[in-house]
Order: C-alpha cells, then sequence, then structure tokens
C-alpha cells in the first residue's frame, strides 16, 4: 500500500505541474498574440510571426489539458446508463472502461513515441524563430505516460462510485452555511 500511497502523490505532483504547464502555455499565447497586437497599433503593420508562434503552444494545452480533466473526473461518462445496472455489472464495466483507458493510453505512448522520433522536419515561423515539430510531437507520448500514472486511482476517476447525494448535500450545505453568513453580516451593518 505504501508504493499505492506514493504513486498516487506522485500522480497529484504531476497533475499540479500539467495545470501550470498549462497555463503557462496561455499565458505565453497571450502574451505573444499582446506582443503582436501592440506592434501593430505601434507600428500599423503586423509582425509575421506571432500566430505561428503562438499556436504551437495549442497541442501542450489540448493533451495536457485532457490529462487534468481525467485527474478530476471531468471526463465524458455514461453514469445513467451505468446507475441502472446491477452492483457486479457496475463493477465490470468500470474495470473494463478502465482497461480501455490504459488500452488507449498504451497507444499514445507506443505510437506518439515513433512519431516523436521521426518529427525531424523544422517549423518556420519566420527567418530567425524555428522550432522543431519535436516541441508538439512530444505531448502525444507525455500525455499517454501521464494518463498511465494517473490510473493508480482507479475507481475513483470514474464517476460511477460517487454519492451525487452527498455532493449535493454538501454543496446545499456550503450553500445554506453562506446564506446564514450573509443573513448575520446583514444584521450586524443594521
Amino acid at each position: 500500500m505504501a508504493i499505492l500511497a506514493t504513486t498516487r502523490r506522485v500522480s497529484d505532483v504531476v497533475n499540479t505541474a500539467c495545470i501550470v504547464i498549462c497555463v503557462g502555455c496561455v499565458l505565453g499565447m497571450l502574451a505573444i498574440s499582446f506582443v503582436g497586437f501592440l506592434y501593430t497599433l505601434a507600428t500599423g503593420s503586423a509582425l509575421s510571426w506571432t500566430y505561428s508562434l503562438a499556436r504551437l503552444f495549442l497541442p501542450w494545452i489540448g493533451l495536457i489539458s485532457i490529462t487534468i480533466a481525467l485527474r478530476s473526473g471531468e471526463h465524458v461518462a455514461m453514469t445513467l446508463l451505468v446507475r441502472l445496472l446491477p452492483a457486479p455489472l457496475v463493477k465490470a464495466s468500470a474495470i473494463a472502461t478502465l482497461a480501455v483507458m490504459a488500452f488507449f493510453a498504451l497507444l499514445m505512448v507506443w505510437y506518439g513515441w515513433g512519431y516523436f522520433l521521426n518529427a525531424t522536419q523544422v517549423y518556420m515561423v519566420s527567418d530567425n524563430i524555428q522550432i522543431s515539430y519535436r516541441w508538439t510531437a512530444v505531448t502525444v507520448p507525455l500525455t499517454g505516460l501521464i494518463f498511465l500514472l494517473h490510473l493508480v486511482y482507479g475507481f475513483e476517476l470514474l464517476e460511477h462510485f460517487s454519492d451525487e447525494n452527498a455532493l449535493i448535500d454538501e454543496a446545499l450545505g456550503d450553500a445554506d452555511r453562506d446564506d446564514a453568513e450573509l443573513d448575520s453580516n446583514r444584521e450586524v451593518r443594521t
């Protein structure tokens, strides 16, 4: 169990790093676009490289954010259909779901690594800015590896085993508490 706990901690750290990477990529895209906008305002002509450079961040944002969604339980799920099944079939479908997810992640690693190794071309952003296609190609196997790492959470990744009633009660309890705090604040002000 110590190995599982350690691996889950590593998964949490990697998830946090993925969030930081995605936020950094979005901020990088915004900064590049803003520089292009300011340059256009100042000179009246556009920089040719801003759009091309900014879109190189899209594979990072798109693929890495998939792993964040998986870890947060925000992926697409067919919970209504699964909840209609008897308990043994729910568990079997959950195991099948995790197996398919693991297979998909392994395919991403296997084929993504080959894609990365064969990405030998250079992306010409401008005459002076040249970026290897490996910059974007590495996201495919990396996403697969992170996917596999997050699978250590097992059934916790799936919504089939979460108790919505408890979540709703907790959310309503927080809302009731917030309303009570607002009412008490209003009474203090009057």
